[in-house]
């Protein structure tokens, strides 16, 4: 019940007044039946205004350390998540990508949508990188279509380390469902999984108009990490 207060009479109409998103495509997210809705993931703001504008409700997995900060701010944090239809899925250890993958099954079982960041974590300087697979594992399993999803200009309102966003209008993408029924049979063929997670990132890319890099975000990140630990910038 909140999730609909919050969505049509706290948090969607301030985003709306705001931020003013231009919407295109959304005759493409079906009006029923389970879907998968798979975006790009630029600023922390995504996680808000893209359930905004949809109609139906839609769930996400979002990252476990949304909801296990201490203290009063994080109860508070991890009670506006899953009130705004957030599942908390733990990313760390060898488990961490089957746990999501049930998660999100868990979800389509039901009929509802899922919406998914198959990046596996922000962009942290705007460029679109490769998917991770579970995004065709659930596709494939649950035999679903894949609707692509391009935020444009959240990168620009809520860079990585930015707490207030700046007040900007940004546009919302849909894009036309993608139908992987050819692959049925095909789930746990990772050449098939491979290329269903490349046709959904590419489709994405087309909508966004990012520039693409076939490596992972996490990876890069943490490469570019520790370069800076261990050639630190000098002082002026």
């Amino acid at each position: 019940m909140f999730y609909y207060v919050l969505k049509y009479v706290i948090l969607g109409p301030l985003l709306r007044l705001l931020f003013r998103p231009r919407i295109e495509g959304l005759e493409h997210i079906p009006e029923d039946g389970a879907a998968i809705v798979a975006g790009n993931h630029l600023s922390f703001s995504d996680h808000f205004l893209m359930p905004a504008i949809i109609k139906r409700r839609i769930t996400f997995l979002a990252k476990a350390e949304y909801f296990t900060g201490p203290g009063l701010k994080g109860r508070l944090t991890a009670a506006f998540f899953r009130s705004a239809g957030q599942i908390p899925v733990d990313r760390s250890g060898k488990d961490a990508g089957q746990a999501a993958i049930r998660e999100g099954l868990g979800v389509l079982s039901k009929g509802e949508l899922l919406g998914i960041y198959p990046e596996g974590t922000r962009s942290h300087d705007g460029r679109l990188y490769k998917g991770k697979v579970g995004v065709a594992v659930m596709a494939l399993r649950a035999r679903v279509p894949v609707v692509p999803c391009a935020m444009v200009g959240t990168f620009e309102i809520q860079p990585p380390g930015r707490v207030v966003p700046r007040i900007k209008r940004v546009t919302i993408r849909f894009g036309e469902p993608l139908d992987f029924s050819r692959y049925a049979g095909m789930e746990d063929q990772k050449a098939a999984i491979r290329a269903v997670t490349d046709e959904i990132m590419y489709a994405i890319l087309g909508l966004s108009g990012q520039e693409y890099v076939d490596e992972y975000a996490a990876k890069v990140k943490a490469e570019q990490a520790e370069r800076a630990q261990k050639f630190p910038k000098r002082r002026r």
